[in-house]
């Protein structure tokens, strides 16, 4: 090989190299610029952040609350008595008439599912609507699941026999 091109590939992976360092310096150098800003927007954004998340757990709470409350509200039309609360996925089970069918011998209750949502822009959640859309579609039914009386913790002499070591 002649010297020459020994000469330009040694420059050529000397260049590399120069070129290698200097790019891994500026990346550190805005690496620590970019970590730099991000520490100073935490500074000045931490008590605006805090007042947030107190903000909007408070309103959780109250809307939590809210729905517990709902049935003692004059805007709830079902009995108090009526109202079963579940809380998620949906609010409350009414079984309305059910006081009445109790009392008085009456032959109809209506099982109503309700939602209780707070303020003009609340909507359902996805899950919410999936339930809505199962019940307007019928796609609703009663189970009556039997469990085995039996005790399994119960045993007799019979069912267990120990033999002596010997």
């Amino acid at each position: 090989m002649p010297p020459d091109f020994l000469l330009f590939a040694l420059i050529f992976l000397l260049g590399i190299i120069v070129a290698y360092l200097i790019f891994r310096i500026r990346v550190s150098v805005f690496k620590e610029r970019a970590y730099n800003d991000l520490e100073r927007w935490k500074l000045e954004h931490t008590q605006e952040i805090r007042k947030d998340s107190v903000s909007r757990s408070r309103s959780t709470l109250k809307g939590r609350i809210s729905e517990q409350m709902a049935p003692l509200l004059p805007e709830f039309p079902f009995s108090l008595a009526d109202a079963r609360f579940i809380g998620n996925p949906i609010d409350f089970v009414v079984f309305d008439g059910y006081t009445q069918a109790k009392d008085e011998n009456a032959t109809r209750i209506d099982v109503i599912l309700v939602e209780i949502k707070k303020g003009k822009k609340s909507r359902l959640s996805r899950e919410e609507m999936l339930i809505k859309r199962a019940v307007e579609e019928g796609r609703i039914s009663w189970r009556t699941i039997i469990l085995d009386d039996t005790d399994p913790a119960d045993t007799t002499a019979n069912d267990v026999q120990t033999k002596p070591n010997g």
